[in-house]
């Protein structure tokens, strides 16, 4: 089926827009904004009956909210990764306890998620990880042992959820649990920020010594962590997706801009790289629209993630080299007010080009999704593990 928009969506995109406009000029720290957010209800739209979730919302209200908030220039958000992450995956694999815990207080706005996937020497290989989380029977927790790297709002967050072993000697895929732990735990979590070219650190390295999770907050089972992880990554790239194009459309929208008054938009090569961006990005809403309204079956489902990522990470990167190479020798240079004091600042376009060297490395590189594809997809030989 074609994915498309009511009348009655246009409705709910004005009411978004209006409270927008009125809202974010104060919006304030984001713990605060969290919290208005959800006690103006936009927090868990469509997170289906249970009471769980502020208002109902179908799929086609989720992508308005999610466009209009990318539109509104508001403050990045930090409950992104319990709403979007966290709460579909409680919905679909968790105990009603642990729905009844964990989902009103995202809704709320009052509890923030981190995400414990990654660990050093296991990045996008998952199945490779090596965190320990040993059962203590009298005390009713696990002893969650390891490190996690590039986690994001680690530093904010109330909560993790971690992907460890649970099974003493097992490999790969066997033995894995999804734990929810507490971040509060002077002594047993420790939090690192990792400083990147950039100058700024979205992401942290989290030590775990002996960190407590409750046997009860085991989502899905003991041993069941892989298939529980999995589920999540599917709804990494969902309506977000869209969100995301937004920001790049208004990335591109400065990078024209640049290439207008520098000069260099009367090369015919680089109009020609212009718009071959424009179209490029048209095609992944197009994609993104399509695969969201699809009754596709369970393979074309597997495989639309991985397309998603493999068309964005790289469309970003080649629209930072652009940014750079519109700007001419200019691009090189920092602010006119440089000072020691403040070494390090980049302009909007110097930043794209520096953190979109990332984009084919995270949230899966370009290399395990081409993986995916392959073997889920079109059902070539397995790679060989090690």
């Amino acid at each position: 089926m074609d994915f498309g928009f009511t009348p009655e969506d246009a409705a709910f995109r004005a009411e978004a827009h209006a409270w927008l406009a009125e809202h974010v000029a104060g919006a304030g720290e984001r713990g605060a904004w969290e919290r208005t957010l959800g006690a103006a209800g936009w927090i868990g739209l469509g997170w289906g009956e249970g009471g769980y979730g502020n208002r109902p919302a179908g799929l086609s209200r989720q992508v308005v909210w999610a466009e209009e908030y990318a539109r509104s220039a508001a403050p990045p958000r930090s409950g992104h990764i319990g709403e979007n992450l966290l709460a579909p995956t409680l919905i679909a694999h968790g105990s009603d306890e642990q729905k009844s815990r964990f989902l009103p207080a995202i809704a709320s706005g009052d509890e923030l998620w981190c995400q414990g996937y990654s660990e050093p020497g296991a990045g996008s290989d998952l199945a490779g990880i090596r965190t320990e989380a040993v059962r203590d029977g009298d005390a009713g927790v696990y002893r969650v042992t390891g490190q996690k790297i590039w986690t994001s709002l680690a530093h904010e967050a109330d909560w993790c959820f971690v992907l460890a072993r649970t099974e003493a000697g097992s490999r790969r895929h066997r033995g894995l649990s999804f734990l929810l732990v507490p971040m509060d735990q002077p002594g047993r979590i420790e939090v690192r920020p990792i400083r990147q070219m950039t100058g700024t650190s979205e992401f942290n390295e989290v030590f775990f010594d002996g960190a407590h999770a409750r046997v009860e907050h085991v989502v899905g089972g003991e041993g069941n962590g892989w298939q529980v992880a999995m589920s999540l990554l599917g709804f990494e790239r969902g309506v977000s997706t869209l969100a995301q194009q937004i920001g790049f459309a208004q990335e591109l929208g400065r990078v024209v801009e640049a290439a207008v008054s520098t000069g260099a938009a009367d090369d015919p090569v680089v109009r020609d790289c212009l718009v071959r961006q424009w179209a490029e990005l048209r095609v992944m809403r197009w994609n993104a629209l399509r695969t969201l309204g699809s009754s596709a079956d369970q393979v074309q489902v597997q495989g639309a993630p991985s397309v998603a990522k493999l068309l964005w990470g790289r469309w970003h990167q080649r629209l930072g080299e652009l940014a750079m190479r519109v700007r001419g020798a200019g691009a090189a240079v920092g602010p006119a007010d440089w000072s020691a004091s403040a070494p390090y600042e980049l302009d909007a376009l110097q930043h794209l080009f520096l953190f979109s060297r990332a984009d084919t490395i995270y949230g899966g590189s370009d290399e395990v999704q081409r993986t995916i594809i392959a073997e889920r997809v079109l059902g070539l030989p397995r790679e060989p593990k090690g």
